[in-house]
């Protein structure tokens, strides 16, 4: 193959970055060694809801490049939603300063600079850190986001989505923890014990455990996260009067102490935008686009059902207008069933110390594009704000791979004062909204006897008592119908004879609501009990069977819920 000269590389950068439409101007390239700010490297605004990845290892200038990117967004007119770890990205709403050491570097690869403002909102999770708190309710968590706080395994996720099915059929609202704790508490009591036997698969051993671990995280102070007013996720998705994109920015001062309330809590956000907004289809531009920070923390340990989840959401939330970047240090932190889904790539640096760092690196270059560039050596020599960059183009094509050094942010790289942002967050129109916790009647109140009591359970199931295997079938049916693909639920087995079989090894799969009486089983397991009905969990059994199909309460892909009390 012949060897292409710098003028030709140079060229082939040109064109494949020539593009039509409005974009995200990035950088300039740097070909040979050389810089060449006629090589602009820009990204279609139309193509951000693609999704993205933000790699590199520490200290290379990731939280520079969202900066960078939120700014131009904002510009825009699209809203940006940040998770601010290190409270480097509070200074979008303080105009940077021009040094001579800046100044040069952005005419060098001919960025018109100025020192400008960004309209920003500072949300804080429950109040933690000085933002506009924000809160979600237990029901609109769900069971799935919920067992990932706790640290569940899969057999007390299933029993989990089986006490919050309790709950929707039987109008105990669960707003808090306390609420949630006062339901399972009431199962495992006397007053409850019939109430359990008629969930079939969860056992008190398994709510007990359930129970232990949620007084850990009242212990751990974490049920100022929960509770109402609710926030609402339209909320991310506002412009300022001139037009511009507001830019949210989430502080999380004590994410160290709480990694996985942090990442869940954002796939909450996103989950909920996907459950609310309707179908988008291709647009000029995205409705909003989500900066997922530390995306690493998101995947650790996870059950097979949330990363289904996870990539359920990440697939199909694109045509509902939103864009996902997933910021972490190597692409190997992301699943290959989600990486597959970022088409546009920004890599910076990567070092390779250890035969483990050589791995990753090696697995980061197969990632992208043919190139001109000798990516496993770039990658390793490219300096501080600078990134090698392939995204879609406007036909949805991949562009040539380009080292990049990238613009500079024109607001303050650094925190804004801890005055500009009280009073930003006191003259904020969603602080007398979220400012000011609320505790309504909810399940405790009414499990208490203190309010009006639970309306009972729902309507009896439609063919109760016939042949297990009519239910059975029917079960899948629904499950079908509502999931939109082939049952997961395994055929009943034709029943046992008399005597009754030894519930240890048999294949029968009574359902929640048809479950028969019989000894607990040891350790709380209800895998077969459950044995994955709707799809391990993906939309909630709080519906009846036949006539009643679509008149309950109806959960998304995290077992999340729509059904809210929002201001």
């Amino acid at each position: 193959m012949a060897i292409k000269s710098t003028a030709d590389k140079v060229a082939t950068i040109v064109q494949g970055y020539t593009l039509e439409g409005p974009t995200i101007e990035l950088g300039a390239a740097i070909v040979d060694g050389e810089l060449h700010r006629e090589a602009s490297v820009r990204l279609p605004l139309a193509m951000m809801n693609r999704h993205g990845l933000v790699a590199g290892a520490t200290g290379t200038g990731k939280t520079v490049t969202l900066h960078m990117m939120a700014e131009q967004l904002s510009t825009a007119g699209v809203p940006v939603f940040l998770a601010d770890i290190k409270g480097d990205l509070s200074g979008l709403a303080t105009a940077a300063t021009g040094t001579e050491k800046l100044l040069a570097r952005t005419e060098s690869i001919g960025q018109a600079w100025s020192g400008k403002t960004f309209p920003v909102e500072f949300l804080a999770l429950g109040g933690d850190g000085m933002g506009i708190p924000v809160r979600a309710t237990i029901t609109s968590f769900g069971p799935i986001l919920l067992s990932r706080v706790m640290d569940l395994n899969e057999t007390q996720e299933s029993s989990l989505q089986l006490v919050f099915h309790f709950a929707d059929k039987n109008n105990l609202e669960l707003i808090d923890l306390k609420d949630l704790r006062a339901v399972i508490t009431f199962l495992t009591s006397a007053e409850g014990k019939d109430e359990l036997a008629e969930l079939g698969g969860l056992s008190k051993a398994t709510a007990g455990v359930i129970l232990r671990e949620l007084i850990t995280l009242e212990a751990q102070g974490m049920e100022k996260f929960f509770g109402e007013p609710e926030f609402n996720t339209a909320e991310l998705m506002r412009t300022a009067p001139d037009g511009r994109g507001v830019v949210s920015c989430l502080e999380l001062p004590t994410l160290q102490t709480k990694p996985m309330l942090f990442s869940t809590f954002l796939m909450w956000l996103l989950a909920d935008l996907f459950e609310d907004l309707p179908e988008a289809g291709d647009l000029d531009k995205p409705k909003l686009v989500f900066f997922l920070d530390e995306a690493h923390l998101l995947f650790n340990g996870a059950s097979k059902a949330f990363l289904d989840a996870i990539t359920t959401t990440v697939r199909l939330i694109r045509s509902k207008g939103v864009g996902i970047f997933f910021v972490t240090q190597t692409p190997k932190d992301v699943p290959a069933d989600v990486l597959g889904q970022l088409a546009n790539r920004v890599q910076h640096a990567l070092r390779a110390y250890t035969p483990e760092d050589a791995k990753a690196l090696k697995a980061t270059v197969s990632t992208f594009p043919t190139s001109d560039y000798d990516l496993e050596e770039t990658l390793t020599t490219a300096g501080i704000g600078e990134a090698v960059i392939t995204v879609l183009n406007e036909r949805g094509a991949p562009t040539p791979v380009a080292l990049t050094r990238l613009r500079a942010p024109e607001s303050l790289m650094g925190p804004s004062t801890d005055s500009l942002i009280a009073g930003t967050v006191a003259g904020s129109a969603l602080l007398p909204k979220y400012g000011t916790a609320v505790d309504g009647v909810s399940a405790y109140e009414k499990l208490a006897g203190q309010a009006a009591a639970p309306t009972g359970p729902a309507a009896p199931v439609p063919g109760a008592g016939a042949d297990p295997r009519a239910i059975d079938a029917e079960a899948r049916r629904i499950e079908e119908e509502i999931l939109g693909r082939p049952s997961s639920r395994p055929a009943a087995a034709p029943p046992a004879p008399e005597p009754a079989p030894d519930y240890g090894d048999a294949p029968k799969r009574p359902t929640p609501r048809q479950a028969p009486r019989r000894p607990e089983p040891a350790g709380g397991d209800l895998a077969e009990a459950w044995g994955g009905a709707l799809g391990g969990g993906l939309t909630s059994m709080a519906r009846s069977l036949g006539t009643q199909l679509g008149k309950e309460l109806l959960r998304g892909v995290f077992g999340t819920s729509s059904k809210r009390r929002r201001p």
